[in-house]
C-alpha cells in the first residue's frame, strides 16, 4: 500500500481541516488584490526581491503594506468585492458545524483581509490564525501570535497551530500550496495540496492528494465521518 494509501486507511475522527488561506481558501492571492489597488509601483520590485530570496515573507509583506495609505475599511470593500472563495468551502464549512469536524484558516496573511472574504460569505465565525494587523496614526503594526524561531522568516509558525489541534486529540488535514505549507504539511496526517506545495509532497513522500476544490475535501471528510458511525 503506498503512504498515501495508508494515511487514508488510518484517518479517523475527530479531524481538523487547516486551511491555507491566499491561492487556496480564495481562489486568488488576496494580499496582492490589496496591492495592486492601493500600492503604488514598488510593491512589484519588492515581491521579485522577495521570489529571489532578497526579501523573507515577513519582510516583504511588511514592507509591501507599509506603501499602502488607504484605510483598513476601503481594503476590506476591495477584497469584498473582488476576492473569491474556493468552490465547496462553504458546504465544507456546513457540514463540519454538523459533525464536530474543527475548520480553520491558517494563514502567513493578515487578519483583516481573511476576515473580509469570510465575512462576506457569512462565515465570520470560523476561526482564523493569521498575522495581526493593527491600525494606528503611523499605519500598520503587525503582530505574531504564533511565531517560532524555526519558522522566523516566516512571520507565524503554522505548524505551532496544527499542534494546538494535536492535542485536542484530532487527525489532522491539511490543506495548501506553497512553501509556507512545508511544515505543517510534514506533519499533518493527510494534504490536499497544489502547486509547490504538491511537488514538496511528491519529493519527500508526504501522504498528499491533489486539490481542485473543496468538494475533493469534503467527499473525504464525509466518507472518514461516516465509515466511523458505521463501525
Amino acid at each position: 500500500m503506498s503512504p498515501t494509501g495508508r494515511a487514508l486507511a488510518n484517518l479517523k475522527p475527530p479531524l481538523a481541516v487547516l486551511c491555507d488561506f491566499d491561492d487556496t481558501t480564495a481562489v486568488e492571492n488576496v494580499a496582492e488584490i490589496i496591492m495592486t489597488r492601493f500600492g503604488d509601483e514598488r510593491w512589484l520590485s519588492m515581491r521579485t526581491e522577495f521570489h529571489t530570496g532578497r526579501y523573507t515573507l515577513r519582510e516583504y509583506q511588511e514592507k509591501a503594506f507599509s506603501l499602502v495609505e488607504a484605510s483598513r475599511d476601503d481594503m476590506m470593500a476591495e477584497v469584498q468585492e473582488r476576492a473569491t472563495l474556493r468552490p465547496g468551502f462553504k458546504e465544507l464549512h456546513s457540514y463540519s458545524c454538523e459533525h464536530s469536524v474543527a475548520l480553520a484558516i491558517v494563514s502567513n496573511g493578515l487578519d483583516f483581509y481573511v476576515q473580509a472574504l469570510l465575512e462576506r460569505e457569512g462565515l465570520g465565525d470560523l476561526p482564523i490564525h493569521t498575522v495581526q494587523a493593527r491600525f494606528n496614526s503611523n499605519g500598520i503594526e503587525f503582530a505574531y501570535p504564533y511565531a517560532d524561531e524555526a519558522c522566523s522568516d516566516f512571520g507565524n509558525c503554522k505548524c505551532r497551530v496544527l499542534e494546538e489541534y494535536r492535542k485536542q486529540g484530532r487527525s489532522i488535514v491539511y490543506v495548501g500550496d506553497g512553501r509556507t505549507d512545508f511544515c505543517a504539511a510534514a506533519a499533518s496526517d493527510l494534504v490536499f495540496a497544489r502547486k509547490d506545495l504538491a511537488r514538496f509532497c511528491r519529493t519527500y513522500g508526504i501522504p498528499h492528494l491533489g486539490f481542485g476544490d473543496f468538494g475533493d475535501v469534503l467527499k473525504l471528510v464525509r466518507n472518514v465521518t461516516e465509515e466511523a458511525h458505521r463501525d
